[in-house]
């Protein structure tokens, strides 16, 4: 009876599909009609000249945009950002940028490129690229001038803080590649330590070189792999890397699109590496993608502890497709599921008009790892260990934001030469003073949430015509606020010190520099330490049953 009833359903089902198949098609033309209809009579009535293309691109960018953010129209003149995301690759100077007082500003050249063997510093304002002048223009306008074909010339002509006239700079393009592991390092207790930036091209393969070379040269008590910040690339990267801590042919993930005929299950393809070494993932509400499908394995099939917070919750798989005229689409074709059965995608883009789209708790579903401990689906992977995220007060948000922390590292690295080992350097009550000394030149103010809600409260009493009668409280708790503020940059000493040592890092040792200094007071870092370096400890939040 139950054969009989499922082949029943599944005649059904055929002509029913194609039913919904044949009226999309009529509706497709439809609107294609009358889209054609409507550029005609634009080109041939409208009062101005109008720009096909440009209109084109703006009717595709409108349709995309009511479906979700990954589903997304690259035309040909985007095509190399576009492979930059998948292969980490571009032709270019090999320099982070950014716009800094009506410039777009060198704010990190990469070690080893041209912008660094042509000696660029951080602070250099950007005037002209190949004699166009760069005042006015975007980021996104400089850094398309500045990349080009590995092996050509481009011309800078740059402002530097110190040098009264303009200087230039000719540097000779190169293939820049982005690591996808910018420092890994052993730590003195013998845990390893891999920070994970991207999953392009060969990220697996560059993982296990270095995890491999860990292995021989230390005999090591555990790993941390730092997701942190980490937004995904490949799925497959992301299957390779879970597949050198588990067995051969372990489903890692499986991807479900419109129609059963496009589901995927991607197993592990290879023999693991090393299957007992103890792992911690730190993640953040920044890990995305493959590495939520990375984290969300490993913690799934009970091999890793998670620590750190909640993460992205994008549950969601796409394809390039090719399009005419050299431009391509990018579109969501499938959602992932790891291993317990989960798809850890918060936005439902299908009923985003309700509530932003956001699955509520009622609804989110229970798993079971493979030892048996509950997770949940929807929302991104919460961690083994939840932590909370490192906030800053609003006195360094406000440095920070304001590029005066960026500002004095660049003062500081022009006038001291070296600053010795990134791990013994501090900062110290003369360089603290410094800064200090440095942000009242520059006439910083900040305005606390305190003074806004004072303002908000101010403007309401107003309208209600109460401010005669507050308005001298008012005042009176602006002041009070004012004396407490003139405090802050002493009162946060430790986290502004932080920041100031991390950026002036970055100056002496680039990008591992930073990485180096962020890691020394890292509380993240410290309890995966402390997990990792406790077998009952680690043992207890990966199988709680056993340890009752």
């Amino acid at each position: 009876m139950i054969k009989r009833f499922t082949f029943s359903f599944l005649l059904f089902l055929i002509p029913f599909t194609a039913f919904v198949q044949n009226q999309n098609n009529f509706e497709i033309a439809k609107s294609l009609d009358i889209y054609t209809s409507v550029m005609r009579e634009l080109n041939l009535n409208y009062v101005d000249a109008i720009n096909p293309a440009e209109l084109n691109e703006t009717a595709i960018r409108s349709m995309l945009e009511e479906l979700d953010p990954y589903t997304v129209f690259i035309p040909e003149s985007q095509i190399e950002d576009f492979q930059l995301m998948t292969t980490g690759e571009y032709g270019g100077i090999g320099s982070l940028i950014q716009q800094i007082d009506g410039f777009v500003t060198i704010t990190e050249p990469y070690e080893g490129f041209p912008a660094m063997k042509a000696g660029l510093q951080p602070g250099d304002a950007i005037l002209e690229v190949n004699g166009i002048d760069a005042q006015g223009k975007t980021s996104s306008e400089i850094s398309e001038l500045l990349k080009g074909q590995p092996g050509s010339m481009v011309t800078l002509r740059l402002k530097r803080q110190g040098s009264d006239k303009p200087i230039e700079k000719e540097l000779i393009r190169e293939k820049i590649k982005i690591d996808n592991i910018p420092y890994s390092t052993v730590f003195d207790n013998h845990i390893g330590y891999i920070r994970l930036t991207g999953f392009t091209q060969k990220a697996a393969a560059e993982f296990k070189e270095v995890f491999t070379k860990m292995e021989e040269s230390d005999t090591l008590q555990g790993l941390v792999i730092d997701l942190r910040g980490n937004g995904g690339g490949l799925l497959n990267e992301a299957v390779d890397i879970t597949g050198l801590f588990v067995d051969k042919g372990e489903l890692v993930v499986t991807t479900r699109g419109k129609t059963p005929d496009r589901t995927t299950v991607h197993r592990t393809r290879f023999a693991p590496v090393d299957k007992e070494l103890p792992i911690a993932v730190l993640v953040n509400e920044s890990s995305a993608s493959a590495s939520e499908i990375v984290a969300g394995a490993l913690q799934d099939l009970d091999r890793a502890v998670l620590v750190g917070q909640r993460t992205f919750g994008k549950g969601l798989v796409q394809n390039v497709v090719p399009l005419s005229y050299n431009s391509q689409m990018k579109v969501t074709v499938a959602k992932y599921y790891i291993p317990s059965g989960r798809c850890i995608q918060e936005i439902d883009y299908a009923h985003k008009s309700e509530n932003g789209g956001k699955i509520p708790d009622s609804l989110t579903s229970a798993f079971k790892t493979r030892a048996g401990r509950t997770v949940y689906d929807g929302k991104g992977i919460a961690p083994d260990v939840a932590m909370e995220p490192m906030t800053f007060s609003a006195v360094s948000g406000s440095l920070y934001a304001g590029n005066y922390i960026f500002k004095f590292a660049n003062n500081f690295a022009r006038e001291h030469k070296s600053i010795g080992p990134v791990e013994t350097f501090t900062i110290n009550d003369t360089i603290y003073n410094q800064f200090t000394q440095f942000v009242e030149s520059q006439g910083f103010t900040f305005t606390t949430e305190s003074e806004r809600m004072i303002n908000k409260l101010r403007e309401i009493a107003k309208e209600e015509a109460y401010l005669d009668a507050v308005d001298p409280e008012l005042k009176t708790l602006e002041q009070t606020l004012l004396d407490y503020k003139r405090n802050d940059i002493i009162k946060h000493r430790d986290e502004i010190s932080e920041l100031l040592k991390i950026e002036i890092a970055q100056r002496y040792y680039y990008q591992k520099g930073k990485i180096i200094a962020a890691l020394e007071d890292d509380p993240e870092l410290k309890k995966a330490f402390e997990i990792l370096l406790d077998m009952d400890q680690y043992q207890a939040i990966l199988h709680p049953s056993v340890n009752k």
